[in-house]
């Protein structure tokens, strides 16, 4: 049997306030650094133990890495960076309050935005501060300038069958942390779920969630480790999020 860990990053600073992030490279809050802790105890009292992780290459994804690693005391795995794990990019409402955007441009048009599969929202100008086409860290990386959902399918995919598959067969005990919307696209691909209903999938932030696996890369069971009223709390809180910016 083969077994994965996927970990949404904890709560970040612009989760907190409510603004539109993708590709802008904020940090945690203390409620996701807290979050990110109490993910890494309970890998660890699960048993948990890793050859190898990944990450994408927003510090919010990556600290949350750093602080699991540190309460499993297993620091010294490779750890792989991927841009192909970042967030959906948002374009030009990185940086934008979710609720006035709402306001501006109608609850439907951002529900389209936020929640549909193949929806792109507007593109980035460049004279967005929260542009990274220049960003040092994406040299030789095409920057997008929007992304919908589908497009997050696109470049996770072979993620997952270039990287982690091979790997997996090789009997490598994997972690990944990552976002929100990577981790969606990535179940929509595992779960094989519809573009129509893939838009009901609520990922919380801070708690693992088990994939595992038979030798033919069959799904034989997927859970997170969480009780059921606190997985019901963290689930309705991102529901919260997203209802809260429409309102």
């Amino acid at each position: 049997m083969y077994k994965i860990v996927l970990l949404r990053h904890g709560e970040s600073v612009w989760n907190k306030k409510g603004l539109f992030t993708g590709w802008t490279d904020v940090g945690l809050t203390l409620r996701g650094r807290s979050e990110a802790r109490e993910a890494g105890q309970k890998l660890k009292n699960k048993g948990f133990i890793f050859d190898l992780a990944y990450t994408s290459l927003l510090k919010r994804a990556s600290t949350t890495l750093d602080l699991v690693l540190k309460e499993l005391d297993q620091e010294q795995i490779p750890i792989k960076i991927d841009w192909r794990l970042n967030e959906r990019h948002y374009g030009n409402l990185q940086g934008l309050n979710k609720t006035a955007t709402a306001k501006k441009f109608g609850l439907q048009q951002v529900l389209l935005w936020r929640r549909s599969y193949a929806v792109r929202p507007p593109e980035i100008t460049p004279q967005n501060p929260y542009n990274q086409e220049h960003d040092a860290k994406y040299k030789n990386i095409k920057v997008p300038k929007s992304e919908s959902l589908k497009d997050v399918v696109a470049r996770v995919v072979p993620f997952w069958q270039q990287e982690i598959i091979p790997k997996l067969k090789n009997h490598q005990r994997i972690i990944i942390t990552a976002s929100g919307n990577s981790l969606r696209a990535l179940i929509k691909h595992l779960d094989r779920i519809s573009p129509q209903k893939i838009a009901q999938l609520n990922i919380p932030t801070g708690i693992p969630l088990i994939y595992e696996f038979n030798s033919k890369m069959q799904i034989q069971r997927h859970y997170y480790l969480a009780d059921s009223k606190k997985l019901k709390l963290a689930v309705n809180r991102v529901k919260e999020q997203v209802q809260q910016s429409t309102k």
